[in-house]
């Protein structure tokens, strides 16, 4: 399998979840803005909507989209456990979160990237991030992980999108557990193969 990543972004969750599951796979980086990858060529080719991250599978088949992405490693791998089995409300607990943290968090953050969003609508985004946050703050109240004892890729994708706070102005200190809960993610061994290899940790 190849991963198509830029360092830092979303497709950071996918490569945490490929070095959780212990799945062989190949790297190519991609320059977002460009649209060019490292080593040659047009990634519009790949995904014409033009953003990481894309999986190609050994057969060749291209799957776009973080959380599906995800939930496909995590199947590939059911002993690695981070993915409750299909068919169990457990699994729904997953795609529940995934669907929360793609939609009200990293679409969130979005315009705070973005040069032309109004200082006002970026103050608005913010807001909106912080009630957003404080949701998940509270739902981690007296947990290890967001589904309770077992790391799943929720929390793979939740620790990449949360990173970006500090980013934007959005400060996760003010939730202590949301810092512990970071700790926790950034402490796995595979998280920091992954920061490692996109060269954001030394």
């Amino acid at each position: 399998m190849k991963l198509y990543f830029a360092p830092g972004v979303c497709s950071l969750s996918p490569h945490i979840a490929l070095r959780e599951a212990g799945l062989p796979f190949e790297l190519q980086r991609v320059d977002t803005k460009t649209k060019e990858m490292h080593g040659g060529g047009n990634f519009l080719e790949v995904n014409p909507k033009g953003y990481v991250p894309v999986l190609q599978l050994d057969n060749g088949e291209l799957l776009t989209e973080g959380p599906a992405i995800v939930q496909y490693i995590a199947d590939l791998k059911p002993e690695a456990k981070i993915a409750p089995a299909n068919g169990t409300l457990e699994r729904y607990r997953l795609q529940e979160w995934l669907n929360y943290i793609t939609a009200e968090l990293h679409k969130g953050f979005s315009p705070l990237f973005k040069p032309n969003t109004p200082d006002e609508y970026k103050t608005i985004a913010r807001e909106n991030l912080v009630n957003r946050i404080s949701y998940v703050a509270e739902k981690l109240q007296g947990k290890t992980w967001l589904l309770g004892d077992q790391f799943s890729v929720a929390d793979g994708y939740l620790f990449v999108v949360l990173g970006w706070g500090k980013f934007v102005g959005v400060d996760v200190a003010q939730w202590p557990v949301i810092v512990d809960y970071l700790a926790r993610v950034a402490a796995r061994p595979a998280v920091q193969e992954a920061l490692k290899a996109e060269g954001l940790l030394k």
